[in-house]
């Protein structure tokens, strides 16, 4: 897995002509996760759609996006290995987890053997072993938001993109799951974009704040 940099420059994003973003320029590195917060409606979240690929055509951007060295500005998102994950955790209710897990593989992994021991090892590493034939509807938030992580993290992303993540769950649920996907995202030497109104995320990420609005 190469290691990379997800770097941002000149970002300028309006809307019906009134600016929204302005960003000179941000370098998040390799197995750093950095917070973006503001108040509803300045734009953190419209960021992380331009740099996913999802902008809606209202919007008018202007600024360039690498990953590594690639530049991917003008990619189609499912080009850009750019995983991200929002608040509410789009698991496929028609498939099982492993379905759900599966469908995040690469297509490069080949075999049902190969694709289902992928799958397994994901399951184990989320503490989640033997809820393969599950139905998404019985999990708690706390196993549905391992298992969201963990299908994003399974497609092979070189940066992760994570949209108010920890909103919905209960109180004592996120400092758990924040550590889990905090580790999960240094241990592959993910750059980490964080968008959030909750000061403890910030806190609990631990990089530098970038504040907007």
């Amino acid at each position: 897995m190469s290691v990379c940099a997800l770097t941002l420059h000149d970002v300028a994003i309006t809307l019906r002509g009134s600016a929204l973003i302005a960003l000179p320029g941000l370098v998040v590195q390799p197995g750093e996760v950095v917070t973006v917060m503001g108040p509803s409606g300045s734009g953190k979240s419209t960021l992380l759609a331009w740099i996913s690929g999802a902008l809606d055509p209202a919007f008018r951007a202007r600024g360039r996006i690498h990953v590594g060295e690639d530049e991917v500005t003008h990619l189609p998102a499912h080009r850009r290995r750019i995983g991200i994950l929002f608040q509410d955790d789009p698991l496929f209710p028609h498939l099982s987890v492993a379905g759900n897990l599966a469908f995040g593989l690469p297509p490069d992994i080949r075999g049902r053997t190969a694709r289902r021991a992928r799958v397994e090892a994901a399951l184990a590493e989320a503490e989640l072993p033997g809820y393969a034939d599950r139905d998404p509807a019985t999990l708690s938030g706390g196993q549905r938001a391992r298992v969201a992580l963990m299908r994003t993290l399974l497609a092979a992303p070189r940066a992760l993109l994570l949209d108010e993540p920890f909103g919905k769950l209960d109180a004592g649920l996120r400092e758990r799951i924040r550590r889990f996907t905090f580790d999960r995202a240094r241990a592959q030497a993910l750059p980490v974009l964080l968008v959030t109104h909750d000061p403890a995320d910030a806190a609990s990420a631990g990089g530098r704040v970038i504040r907007m609005g």
